[in-house]
């Protein structure tokens, strides 16, 4: 039960205000408003304080994207489910912690979209996402370097400084081993910056089994080194390279990569392998429930409206929740394709039918039979 305050808004109660004094991130959706993180954020735990500097310019806005993955933000569409306390309290605890987020579930139910939901309420900017494969090494989400164009570009202007028809124009000025080296969202991530980066590691269970022991090191220690970087500290004692922002750079000195804000590191796993104590023991661990009838009505509002909810919401929600017991768990994706066949106006409703027609894009996701057609 709430009370109303002088202005007559709703207050919570007592406990509840006390359970969430400590909160920053609300997982209400709104963004902050006169203030920023850096205000807010408690200080560091003494072990985990990193001192990278001096601070870069605050991260690019990706707008577009973040619409792309969670819809329009209503304000107001406050949700105060135990689910969503549970999340806010553990995306908090990793917040104040500066501690990685491990989050688990099945596929379909919205993990990778708590990155931006993060993002969009801290205003942090542009998500970096690293999609795991099993192919993928923490090298790749670190920096890559393209030695083989570099070789072609030397040899390139070798021949061309032989060639006499050049002998009366100035050299050309020395390559630079930072034009040939990018750094990865792991990478860019760890770059200094006054707020922290949110960095989604998305499918983590499908890495190999290396790469969660790789990670330790990092996590622990918020730097890396470039190999590359550091043999030419010598003639280039800070070298730019491109990061993972589209069009931006950075000034990287002796090679070396060391964070002042640790990022708000989220992981999402389908639970497909067990990962190491050493690794678990680093992280915290977020367990994503099954969406019920809310969550799903507020998520096809945010991305079609109001009005066509109201018009086929209720039912397709219901019939969807009911075959996804049926066959073992759907995908959201697949809830807001069906509505938005059923609100496209391509499709005629003449014989009733449409309901059914709609179920067509519900396959089953896991077992036997997956991706067959459903009689």
């Amino acid at each position: 039960m709430t009370r109303p305050d002088d202005t007559g808004a709703a207050v919570p109660p007592p406990d509840d205000a006390r359970r969430r004094r400590w909160w920053i991130y609300r997982g209400t959706g709104e963004p902050l408003r006169d203030t920023t993180l850096r205000d807010l954020l408690p200080p560091p735990p003494p072990w985990r304080s990193f001192d990278g500097g001096p601070a870069l310019p605050p991260p690019p806005e990706d707008e577009t994207e973040t619409v792309r993955r969670l819809g329009i933000h209503r304000p107001g569409a406050h949700d105060s489910s135990e689910a969503v306390r549970r999340e806010a309290n553990m995306v908090n605890a990793a917040l104040v912690l500066r501690r990685p987020l491990l989050v688990t579930g099945r596929p379909g139910t919205g993990k990778s979209s708590l990155a931006y939901r993060v993002s969009r309420e801290l205003r942090l900017g542009r998500v970096l996402r690293w999609h795991i494969t099993s192919r993928t090494t923490l090298q790749n989400g670190l920096y890559t370097y393209d030695a083989i164009g570099r070789v072609q570009d030397t040899a390139a202007r070798t021949a061309a400084a032989g060639d006499p028809a050049n002998a009366t124009e100035r050299p050309a000025a020395p390559l630079s081993v930072g034009d040939y080296i990018q750094l990865g969202p792991l990478g860019t991530a760890l770059l200094p910056h006054h707020e922290p980066r949110v960095l989604l590691i998305d499918e983590i269970d499908k890495s190999d089994l290396d790469l969660a022991n790789d990670l330790l090191s990092v996590f622990e220690e918020g730097s890396y080194t470039i190999p590359e970087l550091l043999r030419a500290s010598r003639r280039e004692p800070t070298v730019p390279v491109l990061t993972d922002d589209p069009g931006a750079e950075a000034r990287v000195t002796g090679g070396r990569v060391m964070c002042s804000a640790f990022p708000v590191v989220i992981m999402t796993s389908n639970s497909e392998r067990e990962f190491p104590p050493a690794f678990l023991r680093r992280c915290l661990l977020l367990d994503m429930p099954e969406p019920d009838e809310h969550d799903l009505a507020d998520m096809l509002v945010a991305h079609l409206g109001d009005e066509d909810v109201a018009q086929w919401g209720g039912d397709l929600v219901a019939r969807f929740l009911d075959r996804s017991r049926e066959r073992g768990g759907l995908a959201i994706d697949q809830l807001l394709n069906s509505l938005y066949l059923a609100t496209s106006g391509r499709v005629e409703d003449d014989d009733g039918s449409l309901m059914e027609w709609c179920e067509s894009v519900w396959h089953r996701l896991n077992g036997p039979g997956a991706g067959a057609r459903h009689r």
